[in-house]
């Protein structure tokens, strides 16, 4: 079995993709006074080739120009790993936020 970004074997667990269409994005991180803050973005799966590098991976278009989305994104200072969800979910997202007194943006 080869070796795929620290992982063996192929499958679920090491490459695979969400089947087309809407998307909700997830990035969960903290602000600078140490408290959870959510970022959601809704967008679509779209078909395309993965990278065989061993990490789940779903070619994405959002509402966004690429380079406008990466910049607002990287401004609200998202970790590097995030959670997708079938289905456009920023507001349910946002209403379990609002449960839960911590912050939430949409992009």
């Amino acid at each position: 079995m080869g070796l795929n970004h620290g992982k063996q074997g192929t499958g679920v667990s090491v490459e695979a993709k969400v089947k087309t269409g809407a998307i909700t994005t997830l990035n969960v991180t903290l602000t600078g006074d140490g408290k959870l803050k959510m970022i959601s973005s809704e967008g679509q799966s779209t078909k395309g080739p993965i990278m065989r590098i061993g990490n789940t991976q779903t070619p994405v278009k959002f509402r966004d120009h690429p380079d406008t989305y990466m910049s607002r994104w990287c401004a609200e200072a998202p970790t590097h790993h995030c959670a997708m969800s079938i289905g456009h979910n920023a507001s349910l997202f946002q209403k379990v936020a609002e449960l839960m007194d911590v912050k939430h943006v949409t992009l």
